[in-house]
C-alpha cells in the first residue's frame, strides 16, 4: 500500500485546498482573521483527516478521521456561502467549488466504504 499523497481522495482535497487558498487573497483584509482564516482551516482539514486517517492501523480509526474530513467539506461550504452572501465571490466560484467540495465527500464516502469492506 502506498502513501497517503497516492490516494485520489487526498489528491482532490489538495487541489481545492489549493484552489480555496488563491480564492481567499482577493478577499477583504478584515476578514483576515475571521472567514478567511476559517474556510483556509477547513479545506485544509479535509486533507489533513484523509493523511491521518491513511496512517492509522485499523480501519475503524481511519473511518472517524475520514467522517472528520467529511465534515470539514461540508464546513467549508458554509463559509463558502458566507463568502457569496458577503459578496466576496460570485456564484460561478462558488457553484464551482461547491462541487469540488462534494466530489471530495463523495469520494471519502467511497473510501469509508472501501475500508469498511477490508475489515
Amino acid at each position: 500500500m502506498g502513501g497517503f499523497t497516492d490516494l485520489e481522495v487526498w489528491k482532490k482535497a489538495r487541489l481545492l485546498r489549493n484552489n480555496i487558498t488563491e480564492l481567499v487573497k482577493s478577499f477583504p483584509s478584515d476578514e483576515k482573521y475571521r472567514l478567511t482564516d476559517q474556510i483556509i482551516r477547513s479545506s485544509r482539514s479535509i486533507g489533513n483527516n484523509i493523511a491521518e486517517g491513511h496512517g492509522r492501523f485499523h480501519y475503524l480509526d481511519a473511518s472517524k478521521f475520514l467522517l472528520n474530513a467529511r465534515g470539514s467539506a461540508s464546513e467549508t461550504i458554509d463559509h463558502l456561502i458566507i463568502a457569496l452572501d458577503n459578496n466576496f465571490i460570485d456564484n460561478q466560484t462558488f457553484d464551482a467549488l461547491k462541487a469540488d467540495c462534494e466530489e471530495c465527500s463523495k469520494m471519502i464516502n467511497g473510501y469509508i466504504n472501501y475500508l469498511r469492506s477490508k475489515a
